[in-house]
């Protein structure tokens, strides 16, 4: 199962030094998008049992300018938490592989891998 995620907003860069209220809104936005992405792929698939998930993150940024890997990563955890409330699972259960793409797009490509 792939779905693709809107690029995350800079607001939950973890260099992003907003007040809180601004970066809480983003958050349940964002969250919201990829939740409504997951739904619209898994069509109410639910995973049952305690067995781990491998995702594939690959970013494909929106400019050429230099991204770091891992404040893209964390830019996300309100996607993967939209993700893991789609498919009706606790995200613990996630095993992530994380990488950047050359290719300038300016979105998310999450690979599910069931």
């Amino acid at each position: 199962m792939e779905i693709n995620l809107p690029w995350p907003p800079k607001e939950l860069s973890p260099n992003s030094r907003n007040h809180w209220a601004v970066i809480a809104r983003a958050k349940r936005i964002y969250r919201t998008e990829c939740w409504a992405a997951t739904k619209e792929i898994s069509k109410g698939l639910a995973l049952i049992g305690n067995y781990k998930i491998p995702i594939e993150v690959t970013f494909y940024p929106p400019s050429k300018r230099h991204y770091d890997l891992d404040n893209c990563l964390a830019s996300i955890k309100a996607g993967l938490d939209g993700i893991a409330d789609a498919l009706q699972v606790n995200d613990h259960r996630f095993t992530l592989t994380v990488s950047m793409a050359e290719e300038v797009l300016g979105l998310v490509k999450v690979k599910i891998n069931l």
